[in-house]
């Protein structure tokens, strides 16, 4: 089936300068590792709108010296789907049948099975990332199809900062996110797949922060 939808999202690399080098800005998701701000571009968002939106909603910065456009990285998903815009959940593939649950544009959900214009698809939720323990929230339902998509367009960018707080804590998205930088040569571990970002800008795109 023709797909014409692509979901956007948004990479921020936010560094500043210090005597032993460039840094990188991160943060510490209580449940879900170490990370780069990033998110989904809403509909009526550019792709850089969306990148300042992200940095300031997960960082709490608003001001940059400079920002840069790096590129982009497309794909496509296999088994699994994300929400192009909110999809409501129904109990059977029938539009008369019960809507119980919403899921947001940007979550990835993995496909059961298909039928008609409907595709039964699930969402969970595990008490932590990496190495969960348990599922602690599922959806399992029936949703339409032409609100997911399997194409995503990834867009980078660089910002520049000055700064000076070394350390710093930022509620986003019902969490405390822990913000510090780390030197761009020797960057603690970052979570799958954003750590594959990295590399893909600095060795696909031949980008040098």
């Amino acid at each position: 089936m023709h797909q014409p939808n692509v979901l956007g999202k948004a990479t921020c690399f936010i560094t500043r300068e210090r005597d032993s080098g460039t840094e990188l800005l991160l943060f510490r998701h209580p449940k879900a590792g170490i990370q780069l701000p990033a998110g989904t571009v809403e509909l009526d968002e550019t792709y850089e709108q969306a990148a300042l939106r992200e940095a300031f909603e997960e960082t709490g910065l608003s001001e940059f010296q400079a920002s840069h456009y790096i590129g982009k990285q497309d794909t496509t998903l296999s088994g699994e789907h994300i929400i192009y815009r909110h999809a409501k959940v129904y109990s059977r593939p029938d539009l008369s049948s019960s809507s119980w649950a919403e899921i947001r544009r940007g979550i990835t959900v993995q496909e059961v099975r298909r039928e008609g214009k409907f595709i039964q698809a699930s969402y969970a939720e595990e008490d932590q990332y990496p190495d969960p323990n348990y599922i602690s929230y599922q959806i399992t339902g029936w949703m339409e199809e032409e609100n997911l998509t399997t194409r995503i367009s990834r867009h980078f960018y660089h910002l520049r900062s000055t700064c000076d707080v070394n350390e710093w804590k930022q509620e986003a998205d019902h969490h405390l996110l822990t913000l510090f930088w780390a030197p761009l040569h020797k960057l603690p571990e970052i979570v799958y797949p954003q750590n594959k970002w990295v590399t893909y800008v600095r060795e696909e795109l031949k980008y040098a922060f």
